[in-house]
Parts: C-alpha cells; structure tokens; sequence
C-alpha cells in the first residue's frame, strides 16, 4: 500500500458541526431525523473539510473477509450487515479470495473508495497495512492477530478455552488417546493447538495425545484410522480439529476407510459453522458465535466513527455444542456391562 493522505473521517465533521456521528450521517444522506439547520451546518462542516463522500454520502464501511466459500466469514458479515443495518450505514464487501496479497490491494480500493471504517474479517494483513488503515479510519479485526496492531480494534474468541471444552468434554466420555489435527499455522488455530495440550496436560493426558497437521495432513489422519481399523489398544478414538472444514475432511476419510463415526471414532471441529449440519452424522463442534463478533464489530468501528481513540479488544465465550459426531469413548465401554451398551 502506497501513502495516503489522512481522511477526513465522519466523526470529525460530527465533531465540526457539534452534533453526534449518527445525526451527521442522517444529515449527510438527506435523510429524515435532523432539522435544516442541523443539516445545513453539517453539510457545510463537509464541505469545509473536504470530506470525501461515496455518491450522496451513503455512510458505507469497508468489510474484507479471507474467503467467501468459508461458512466462518459469511456468518461473521451476516452480523455486520445486522447492525450496519440498525446504525443507518451500508456495507461493501472486498472478497481476498485467500491471497494475501490480493486481501491488501482490496484494502487499498476500499480505502480509495472513501468508506467511513473497515472490519477486516482475517488476520492474513500485514501489520503495517492493517496500522495505516487504521491511520485513515477506523479499522477492527476479527481474529487473532500474532501482536496487536496499534490503532486498531479486536474482536477475537478465547481459542485455548473452547479447545479445552472440547478435550474435556471427549476425556469424561471414556476417551484416552486424542489427537488435534489442523491445516493451519495462523495465531487462531495455534492458540486451539495450545489450549488442546494445555488441557490435555492437566488432565493427565500428555503422552497419550498428538498434533496431526499441518504438513503431511491426509498421511497422518490415514494413519490414525488405519490403527482403528485393525484394532490398535492404542488408537486415536477421538479427534479435535482446528475448524469444521478440517473435521470435515477427517469425517469423509473416516468413511472411506470404513471407520464410523461416533461408534469407533469421535469428533469435534470448531466454529460451529454451517458446514456442521450439512454433514451426517451432524458434526460436534465449540462455537464461535460468529454473527454476535460481527455484530461487536461493527459496534466498536461505530464507536471509533464518534470519536473513541483508545484502541479496544473484545473476547468472545466460546460454548461447545454436542451432536451426532461425539459417543463413548473406549474407557467408558470398558465399564458399563455389554447388556446396558444393546
């Protein structure tokens, strides 16, 4: 991203005209809501500043997601629109299309285009871009960033504790050898990575977990499910993955190699996404709620637009919600006597 000039933000011409952001952008619109005087002064603040507006001044905020295909990041910009919707202000979507490169030339158009703020929905922006964004308008993530970016806010999930729900939840179901598999390096799934061994440590568990993935994903998983077929005491009985699509794809191996779930082979994925009930059996898995940190989202960069300058993060509670994909585990089999089990 090349240097830009400060924009004038809608707060500031608020701020000129002495009236709030939500009754700036009505008078911007030509919209009902504020008196003629109100609004011709806040036009005239415009003007004075150079206020950059798109058309009649629709009030829009920039949302630039990593991939459009991910279940994630529609749910996520469902919640934007929700209430970018409410607070009067539409929305433009940048699709990065899973190209880092690409995500930061959206960047530049959207900023181009004169949004009053943007939600980045990725972590895969450089720092120094996501920091001049944010010297422009304001600017929020959704995710997990490695370090946070001064200038800007967060909306994030508590990562370690929705996978320590998830190994709980597989070791008092009577399962002992657990492994995580992932296809992802970025901060969110190492935080899941860490709180798997994290909890996995703490309940005893330590030498009878593994990381399967990134590299060499397909290899390792077969492995797994190779050792379940043929009846290994020591085999993988249950699986956390760092997210629905991975599971997924855990799930549809499982079945070609003739392993069923949850009888043999427990799962759960994380998000809660879409994708879970799109699936038989109906997928297990610790949700985000995506729609509500879209939602926070929006409320903070609404925040920023009136005139906050402290930079904010948000954590959300991740629940855990059981279906299908889950069962008993070995440990539990083992001590229920087989006539309670038909």
């Amino acid at each position: 991203m090349g240097p830009s000039a400060p924009r004038v933000r809608l707060a500031d011409v608020a701020r000129a005209a002495g009236v709030s952001s939500a009754a700036a952008s009505l008078a911007l619109n030509d919209r009902p809501g504020v008196s003629t005087s109100t609004r011709r002064r806040v036009q005239a603040a415009a003007r004075e500043l150079g206020y950059r507006r798109i058309g009649r001044g629709s009030g829009l905020i920039g949302v630039l997601p990593t991939d459009l295909g991910n279940p994630y990041h529609t749910d996520v910009i469902a919640g934007i629109e929700e209430f970018a919707e409410r607070a009067g202000l539409g929305v433009v979507i940048a699709h990065g299309r899973r190209d880092r490169e690409h995500l930061e030339r959206q960047l530049k158009r959207l900023l181009d285009l004169g949004v009053d703020g943007v939600i980045a929905v990725t972590t895969w922006l450089s720092p120094a871009a996501l920091e001049q964004a944010g010297d422009l308008v304001p600017t929020v993530v959704i995710g997990r960033m490695q370090d946070t970016v001064p200038g800007t806010d967060t909306v994030r999930g508590r990562d370690g504790e929705g996978a320590a729900l998830a190994v709980r939840h597989l070791v008092t179901s009577g399962h002992r050898r657990l492994a995580h598999v992932t296809l992802s390096t970025r901060p969110g799934p190492a935080q899941r990575r860490a709180g798997f061994l994290a909890a996995a440590e703490q309940m005893g568990l330590r030498e009878q977990v593994q990381v399967v993935g990134p590299e060499e994903f397909e290899e390792g998983v077969d492995l797994l499910l190779r050792a379940l077929r043929r009846g290994d005491p020591d085999a993988v009985t249950g699986v956390f993955a760092a997210n629905d699509i991975t599971a997924v794809r855990v799930l549809h191996r499982a079945a070609d190699a003739g392993v069923a779930v949850p009888e043999q082979l427990s799962i759960i994925g994380y998000d809660s996404s879409a994708v879970a009930l799109t699936v038989r059996p109906h997928l297990s898995s610790v949700n985000q709620p995506r729609q509500e940190m879209g939602r926070v989202a929006a409320r903070m960069l609404v925040e920023r637009m009136e005139g906050r300058t402290s930079d904010a993060i948000s954590d959300v509670e991740p629940v855990l919600h059981l279906r299908e994909s889950t069962g008993t585990g070995p440990a539990l089999r083992a001590s229920v006597p087989r006539t309670a089990l038909s």
